[in-house]
């Protein structure tokens, strides 16, 4: 088990007549991740609701804010404990066998275009086992091709022009093993969260995407980017792309700055 403390400040400039915002920076609470005590805090006195997916364990919360400065401050201590197995006896599950409510994630999706990548899919990965091996062997093949560079996408950027380019950050690299995974009828969905253990050279903690794949009867975490520890992520949403899990989503003239995010072990 890993006892990760974390914090994510948020400051935003709201033009008049004031904004709607729906934010995703709570941890969720899994049977591998619980949340050991939590507290959020606002610049201004404003009445808030916080709602939780049954299905994702995403936990958003709303809220409107008047004119003016406002800053969103959120901590937390968080107990991860992955569920691990071995890989040989992991394996995929065919469509028929999936259970309702991971359908969903079988399908393209505004920026996992995977109806468009089935030839392609098949031609690199078709020919192998179906289980966890393959799902590894296409993030391995993603990370070899695809070369990471900060600002080098932007809210635009699908599988398919990561594709092409090959170079991106995680999002990029996330969207487009998702989309070749789908291909392959493996249903794949993007993950946020915190990473914890990264390499310092790339700079301050950020919020960080990360794929989750269903096999066997669970969904299984794979760091599509190369950048990150798998073992440290503190997951915060999911969804069938970036356009379902942002860490906010706003709602009228706002200006913000970039968020201030820290994520610490505890020792012992």
């Amino acid at each position: 088990m890993l006892r990760l403390q974390l914090s994510i400040q948020l400051n935003y400039d709201i033009a008049p007549p004031g904004s709607d915002f729906i934010f995703s920076i709570h941890a969720a609470q899994t049977p591998q991740q619980q949340v050991v005590q939590e507290s959020l805090q606002f610049s201004q006195s404003l009445p808030y609701n916080l709602y939780t997916d049954a299905v994702t364990h995403t936990r958003y919360l709303r809220l409107q804010s008047p004119p003016g400065a406002l800053s969103v401050q959120y901590e937390a201590t968080v107990d991860v404990d992955h569920y691990q197995a071995d890989p040989s006896q992991i394996r995929e599950v065919p469509v028929a066998d999936l259970p309702g409510e991971v359908l969903p994630y079988l399908y393209p999706s505004r920026y996992c275009q995977s109806d468009r990548l089935l030839r392609f899919a098949a031609v690199e990965f078709g020919h192998m086992w179906q289980g966890y091996s393959r799902v590894q062997a296409i993030r391995d093949w993603v990370v070899e091709r695809v070369a990471f560079r900060s600002n080098s996408s932007d809210g635009n950027t699908s599988a398919i022009d990561t594709l092409i380019a090959k170079v991106g950050v995680c999002r990029d690299f996330t969207h487009l093993m998702i989309a070749l995974c789908r291909a392959l009828n493996i249903p794949a969905r993007f993950a946020t969260g915190i990473d914890y253990g990264a390499d310092p050279a790339l700079g301050p903690p950020d919020f960080h995407a990360y794929v989750e794949a269903y096999l066997g009867d669970r969904w299984y975490m794979f760091e599509a980017s190369g950048v990150a520890v798998p073992m440290g992520f503190v997951r915060l949403s999911t969804g069938r792309d970036a356009a379902d899990a942002a860490f906010a989503t706003i709602f009228g003239g706002v200006v913000g700055s970039a968020p201030k995010v820290h994520i610490q072990a505890i020792p012992n």
